[in-house]
């Protein structure tokens, strides 16, 4: 929904790639890459993903799911951050799309951190609860369809370990969520998804304004 926070104008989303993100040759060029898109509005902010690094460090993060790949950008900034023996499951379904992605992941040197599963991501989701993987991850991304938020979030649940994270992104919707006249299905579920996480009592929780809203969601 946005390539930079909310609420920051172009000189100060500027200053802040300048000066507070490490964004690797690899990554600016997938950047770049990626804003030549039609879908282009579907990449995190690179405040983000270096958010997101430094979480996938803090919590030393070995196992990572990640629900929605697009061009492979939110996969290398956490790749670059994990260690060597790390295993990043990443879902999509736009093959075109993880082309892009499986070039700059070679280039950078991660490849064989991360399994790409081309395929309805709930899918894989149940197949790893299957195998019995549940409470063997320690961090989930979700940024996909708006309308299985839901599903994703309880599935990432159970294949957290305790003390795993879980982050979502495209909790503010662009400021949609407050818009009364938005009724669409994606912002419709993207505001159910809010209202039962700041209730939810298996997680600790932390909205963030950091790029279109990103959710931390601790599984206590």
């Amino acid at each position: 929904m946005s390539t930079q926070s909310l609420g920051l104008d172009s000189a100060l989303a500027a200053y802040l790639l300048r000066t507070g993100t490490r964004e690797t040759e690899t990554l600016a060029k997938l950047r770049a890459e990626t804003v030549e898109r039609s879908d282009a509005h579907m990449q995190i902010a690179p405040e983000q993903g270096q958010l997101m690094h430094l979480l996938v460090e803090l919590i030393a993060a070995r196992n990572i799911l990640e629900i929605g790949t697009f061009t492979g950008y939110s996969t290398l900034w956490m790749a670059l951050a994990a260690p060597s023996d790390a295993r990043i499951v990443a879902c999509d379904v736009d093959p075109e799309a993880a082309a892009l992605a499986q070039r700059a992941w070679d280039e950078a040197g991660v490849a064989d951190r991360i399994e790409l599963h081309l395929r309805p991501a709930l899918e894989t989701l149940d197949g790893r609860l299957n195998e019995g993987e549940a409470g063997c991850h320690d961090l989930a991304f979700i940024d996909a369809d708006k309308e299985n938020y839901d599903a994703y979030y309880e599935r990432s649940l159970r294949l957290m370990r305790p003390g795993g994270l879980i982050l979502v992104d495209n909790t503010l919707w662009g400021g949609s969520v407050i818009d009364s006249a938005k009724r669409d299905a994606a912002t419709e579920a993207i505001r159910a998804f809010n209202a039962k996480l700041s209730q939810d009592e298996r997680i600790t929780l932390a909205m963030t304004p950091v790029g279109d809203g990103l959710t931390l969601a601790r599984k206590r």
